[in-house]
């Protein structure tokens, strides 16, 4: 062979090589006959049942809050049709029927939050004062330990606040001026689960926005003040796809739910947001050993990352914690409170 032609012929060479490599990778990609799909985790079984639940129960949770909707609007008109004279909201205020239960939100927490977390815990007592006012049983609302970084964020980007109605804003401790003998601390902590709710007592919410970072302190403050504690009773009515630490207007909202309707699973299924994925405990448990099955039968799921997805579903990262306390505040603005 001569040398001019031995580049081509090494070329040539190098090409064949390469194409029966690639041959003889895709014959190794692909899944001999008789092989089968290794079962899934149950990781990844438990990840399926709860994205099936929650989309299941979209449609049930739309529904809850249209009827709600258009529950209070049919009230709010029934109100101005049978009072013809003086200011509307003026007569809707007359019909409403103030509680005897006090609800108080517990800001002694200022020193152990950054001020993003003050901006959000902000946000969310903006939401329960308007939910308070706007409510057909509204509680009396007590706001205690206000001061520090809170009071000066609600200074500089509220300066409404000190005009607000309705609601006792206090410098003081809530020990100060309440017996502790009617005080209940809610904690979701607490081995203790609600079942009524006694209006002449005064429940305490925790203002703390910590992203877990501070597990079981309120139930460990009311433990060593020797304040009565509870947890609302979520577990007998709800399961969810998602921790049950909740957000504090969804606290206060689920009361004010419960004494308008004196039942807890429409109180949690009409304030619960949808992606908290709640679905009525007696549902889940008719629906698992279904989804078990109906599981097993999936295939192409890869099983080394669920592990991950789920973790991520079961505790909710600070970051993903972040946008939806985000969306939960975004509906709440200064100027639609009403004064």
């Amino acid at each position: 062979m001569s040398s001019e032609m031995l580049p081509a012929f090494i070329e040539s060479s190098n090409v064949e090589r390469k194409q029966s490599l690639s041959e003889d990778q895709e014959k190794s990609q692909k899944p001999r006959l008789g092989e089968q799909f290794e079962p899934i985790s149950k990781r990844q079984m438990k990840k399926l049942i709860k994205q099936k639940q929650w989309e299941e129960q979209r449609e049930l949770r739309k529904q809850k809050r249209k009827e709600k909707r258009k529950r209070k609007q049919l009230e709010r008109q029934c109100q101005l049709e049978s009072n013809l004279d003086g200011n509307d909201r003026k007569r809707i205020r007359r019909d409403v029927v103030h509680s005897t239960l006090r609800l108080i939100i517990d800001c002694s927490f200022d020193s152990l939050m950054v001020l993003k977390d003050i901006k959000k815990l902000h946000k969310q007592i903006q939401r329960c004062y308007a939910e308070n006012r706007r409510a057909l049983h509204p509680v009396q609302f007590y706001l205690t330990s206000h001061g520090g970084q809170l009071k000066k964020n609600m200074d500089e980007n509220d300066k409404g606040w000190v005009n607000w109605k309705d609601i006792h804003i206090k410098p003081e401790h809530y020990s100060e001026f309440i017996k502790k003998e009617d005080l209940i601390y809610l904690t979701s902590d607490s081995p203790n689960v609600l079942k009524e709710l006694d209006e002449s007592k005064a429940y305490v919410i925790g203002g703390l926005v910590d992203h877990n970072h501070h597990k079981g302190l309120t139930y460990k403050q009311a433990s060593d003040h020797g304040i009565d504690h509870a947890q609302l009773p979520l577990g007998n009515f709800v399961k969810m796809n998602s921790r049950k630490v909740l957000a504090i207007n969804h606290v206060f909202e689920i009361i004010l739910e419960y004494l308008e309707t004196r039942d807890w699973q429409e109180a949690f299924f009409t304030i619960l947001p949808q992606r908290k994925g709640a679905v009525p405990t007696d549902k889940a448990c008719e629906s698992s050993s279904h989804d078990l099955k109906s599981a097993r039968i999936e295939d192409g799921l890869d099983s080394d990352s669920s592990e991950e997805d789920n973790s991520r579903n079961e505790l909710e990262s600070p970051h993903e914690e972040e946008k939806q306390d985000k969306e939960n505040s975004s509906e709440t603005t200064v100027n639609s409170i009403p004064h």
